[in-house]
Order: C-alpha cells, then structure tokens, then sequence
C-alpha cells in the first residue's frame, strides 16, 4: 500500500471518530441533525478557544468529557 493510502486511511479513521463524539454526545438528536447549527457550535468553541477564556474552557470541557466518558 502507497504512503498516501495509509495517511488517507489514517485520516479518515480520526474523522470518524470525532463524528462518533458528535453522535455520542447526542448532538445529532438535540440539533436534529441541522448541521449549519452543529457547525455553529463548533465555531462558538473556537471563539472561546482563541479568547482570555480559553484556559477556563479547556478545563470545563475535559472534566466534562472525562467525566462523560465514565457515565457511559
């Protein structure tokens, strides 16, 4: 197999599973399905990401999903 193959490969495995943390969350039901809304979101987070609250963020989300992770 070509080194483009695996990368290929390889990248599409990851976008997978961030669509599975998508569904997980249960996104795709409380938007149903809008995905300008989804996308919206996502844009919402990178704000926060490039703002002073950034540090706050980080550490309220991951304690969110750790703590998700565990639950299920």
């Amino acid at each position: 197999m070509r080194t483009w193959q695996v990368e290929r490969r390889r990248r599409t495995g990851h976008l997978i599973e961030l669509g599975g943390l998508v569904v997980k969350a249960g996104i795709m039901d409380l938007t149903g399905d809008d995905r300008a809304m989804i996308y919206g979101a996502l844009l919402w987070m990178a704000e926060k990401l490039q703002s002073d609250e950034r540090d706050k963020a980080l550490a309220l989300w991951a304690a969110k999903g750790k703590q998700g992770f565990e639950d299920r």
